[in-house]
């Protein structure tokens, strides 16, 4: 019976003693235990998550480029019943002039009169666009028409609404490596929280993207000893997470972007009114 009781304690001390390290802070968790990482990894939008989304004030959503880009081709779809797309099920020339048009979302090789404003396959963030709405189910495709459902409406009635919902698609539905040719597809999409965390503490003023990206990839593992892998690695990190992700929602601003060349990047006052991130251990 002693014998029973002894291992008992020590099952006890065992347990004890790995639930102490999943609640202890970590450095390179920016102070957050493993627990805490744990729900940042896979159940962001859970309330028990550090990072949450505020509710504002519904005129500050309209600072919010992709977003509105999504309502005014909705817009477009709700004044006209149903759109009809190309044979390859591509957005109509006409509509994607539109869009386009309204300035939410610009091309850079099409402000700099390198491409021609035409097709949507040309325009990646008008491809997104119509790619999000698909996945977000705002809308159905039959018959190679897009019609609003039900559910749609209500969502783009809701601004708030509207915003955490197509955070969460374009988090997790949509393959952020679709329009790169990285070969890791997990870097920058994997732990997007922690990016806004790291954002949170550090990006009042213009840093590196590479000050982020090194500080993602060592919290999860994604280092390597070839020099090559550990660059395309923090290219596409910066590209994803910065140029084709947060600054299409508005809540960064990045500097110096052009090709080949490191940027630096800070928060926008729309962060600070959208996001919030608690502390380690304050639920």
């Amino acid at each position: 019976v002693r014998k029973f009781k002894e291992m008992d304690e020590i099952e006890k001390y065992v347990i004890r003693a790995i639930q102490k390290r999943n609640h202890s802070p970590v450095d390179d968790f920016e102070g957050y235990s493993p627990d805490e990482m744990q729900v940042i990894l896979y159940n962001f939008f859970d309330s028990k998550c550090v990072v949450q989304f505020k509710k504002a004030n519904d005129k500050i959503y309209d600072s919010i480029p992709i977003l509105n880009q999504i309502k005014f081709l909705c817009d477009i779809i709700l004044e006209n019943g149903e759109l009809n797309l190309t044979k390859t099920g591509r957005l109509p020339i006409k509509t994607v002039a539109q869009i386009y048009n309204e300035g939410y979302l610009k091309d850079e090789g099409i402000e700099q009169g390198i491409s021609k404003l035409y097709k949507e396959e040309g325009i990646q963030t008008m491809e997104l666009t119509r790619i999000l709405l698909e996945l977000s189910q705002i809308v159905k495709k039959r018959n190679n028409k897009l019609s609003i459902t039900a559910n749609g409406k209500k969502l783009i009635a809701n601004n708030h609404s509207l915003f955490i919902h197509i955070f969460e698609i374009f988090s997790t539905k949509f393959n952020w490596s679709y329009f790169d040719g990285y070969d890791n597809e997990e870097v920058g999409q994997i732990g997007i929280g922690f990016s806004l965390i790291l954002l949170d503490k550090y990006g009042s003023d213009f840093k590196s993207t590479n000050f982020y990206a090194n500080k993602y990839l060592k919290a999860f593992s994604f280092e390597a000893n070839n020099e090559d892998i550990v660059t395309d690695n923090q290219k596409a990190y910066s590209l994803r997470t910065f140029d084709r992700f947060l600054e299409y929602f508005g809540l960064v601003k990045l500097t110096n972007k052009r090709f080949g060349e490191t940027s630096k990047v800070k928060t926008t006052s729309l962060f600070k009114k959208l996001i919030k991130v608690r502390p380690h251990n304050n639920v």
